[in-house]
């Protein structure tokens, strides 16, 4: 007992000089990297719209800015019921799931094993150069009832059959001395939160796509509406121009001109109910409903929603904390790093500590005996010599793939840059836009309430009252397309700035 322990210490103390060097990793080690912030944000300086984009603190439910509780209601639907946000969620607990097998890896694996067999050997096989003629004596073998072992081989037909029984555990460890394993488990740790933002990213898309359809449903909903109110005008001066027609003030071609004006606007009607009808499905596809089924919700016509006063942006050195493609850029960068680590691991000596212990007897009995326990331990090593330079052509891989996610991640915040700037100039100019078309409705109110008081009078063609009344039409359609794209561009405005998902990574 005493002279196993000390033939097991120079093992020991080999095993703990090896553990101790465990903490050497090769390869680089991931910095995140800095980028610059420009002075986009000056932008909001110059505003002159009503709806300001100021900058405080942007929370991340962007869509609470309209106002709107069916919207708001929604939108707090969405993330649990939109099937595209479902997959990457599921894609995310695949990604959670490969980091824990590869992080197994860094703790040993033990197993268990129990067998029973029936052997018989060959007399005239291996067993064969072991005995002598079957006429000399025979010991008895280990399990006392039958000749067997180093002797000759029993019986003039062959060795007997015989019972094996045996039990034990194996393990074995491999230490990571350079770092492979934890490198590994570094880059796949990345590729979780890349695939985390990956989630992020189509919740956030989600969102926006429903707000963009909500307003685009308001927005044809107050088309339709401006559209019947046009019809009304339109069918009172049919009627107008036939009573002077039939009193021969006017002739027939300003009747058939005002009938033809009616079946202008009416028109327009099927298809704009029509789209009313697809719009409510787009919003039921993302809400995982079946069509028709948010008619209810939805079909009730109401206004677009009014911009509010001041829209937070949150402050310049938030943006890249925020919008998920920057963060799953630099979480594919650093699991780029850390792949090279894992590359140079490769060119140095694996250790691997093996060991194993359990029972060995050809008696069932005698199992549990300590004279039936056998055990075997001790370390492997395995020392790459000539891989016909595949080691450094994965090296060279991996530092290319590295630089390729670095020059990504720079693009990536230069077009997040971008997108926040266009998105500040559109919202400020719609709004702009808006304006002027609304003094432009209230000019072309005044010209056809003019233009009719004229033409009863008989001083006007009706042809001009046709013109007014078209250009009238025209102007509340672009007002009103206008105060959606003004709200789209809202949108657009908060998905840039990365709003909409949320902040933690549950790894």
């Amino acid at each position: 007992m005493n002279g196993n322990t000390y033939a097991l210490r120079p093992m020991i103390a080999a095993i703990l000089a090896c553990v101790a060097m465990a903490g050497c990793t090769v390869g680089p080690n991931f910095e995140r990297p800095q980028s610059a912030t420009p002075d986009v944000f000056d932008r909001t300086q110059a505003a002159q719209s009503p709806s300001k984009a100021v900058e405080a603190q942007f929370g991340p439910d962007w869509w609470t800015l309209f106002n709107d509780p069916i919207l708001n209601d929604l939108e707090k639907r969405l993330a649990d019921q939109n099937l595209s946000v479902a997959a990457a969620s599921a894609r995310l607990l695949q990604s959670r799931a490969e980091r824990r097998v590869v992080g197994a890896a860094e703790y040993p694996t033990l197993g268990g094993a129990a067998s029973y067999n029936r052997e018989r050997g060959s007399e005239n096989g291996i067993l064969s150069l072991l005995g002598v003629t079957p006429s000399q004596s025979q010991p008895l073998s280990a399990s006392g009832s039958a000749p067997l072992g180093v002797a000759a081989m029993p019986g003039s037909k062959g060795s007997p059959a015989y019972n094996v029984y045996q039990a034990g555990f194996d393990a074995s460890w491999e230490l990571d001395l350079w770092g492979r394993v934890r490198r590994s488990v570094e880059a796949v740790t990345a590729q979780s939160q890349a695939s985390y933002e990956d989630r992020n990213a189509i919740l956030l898309s989600a969102r926006a796509e429903l707000a963009r359809d909500y307003i685009e449903l308001r927005d044809t909903q107050d088309l339709l509406q401006i559209a019947k109110e046009n019809l009304a005008i339109a069918n009172g001066a049919l009627k107008l121009t036939r009573d002077r027609a039939r009193e021969g003030v006017t002739t027939d071609l300003d009747v058939s001109n005002a009938a033809a004006q009616v079946e202008n606007i009416e028109s327009l009607i099927p298809t704009l109910e029509s789209q009313s009808e697809t719009t409510i499905n787009a919003i039921g596809l993302l809400l995982a409903q079946e069509p028709g089924a948010l008619r209810q919700t939805l079909a009730e016509p109401r206004e677009v929603p009014a911009l509010p006063v001041q829209v937070p942006i949150g402050f310049p050195s938030e943006l890249v904390q925020r919008r998920p493609d920057i963060r799953r850029a630099e979480a594919e960068l650093h699991a780029a790093t850390a792949k090279i680590g894992v590359a140079k691991a490769d060119f140095y000596p694996r250790i691997t500590l093996n060991g194993s212990a359990g029972l060995q007897s050809l008696q069932l009995s005698s199992l549990g005996s300590w004279a039936s326990g056998q055990f075997v331990a001790g370390p492997s090593i395995t020392l790459p010599i000539f891989e016909g330079r595949r080691l450094k052509g994965m090296l060279q891989l991996r530092e290319a793939q590295q630089q390729e996610a670095a020059i990504v991640y720079k693009q990536t915040v230069l077009n997040a840059w971008r997108e926040v700037d266009d998105a500040l100039v559109t919202y400020d100019a719609e709004q702009r836009r808006r304006d002027r078309l609304s003094l432009a409705v209230s000019m072309n109110e005044r010209a056809l309430a003019v233009a009719r008081d004229r033409y009863k009078a008989g001083a006007l063609d009706y042809l001009d009252v046709l013109n007014v009344q078209r250009q009238l039409l025209d102007a509340q359609s672009n007002l009103q397309k206008s105060k959606a794209a003004a709200a789209t561009n809202l949108i657009t405005l908060c998905k840039a700035l990365g709003g909409g998902w949320e902040s933690t990574y549950g790894g």
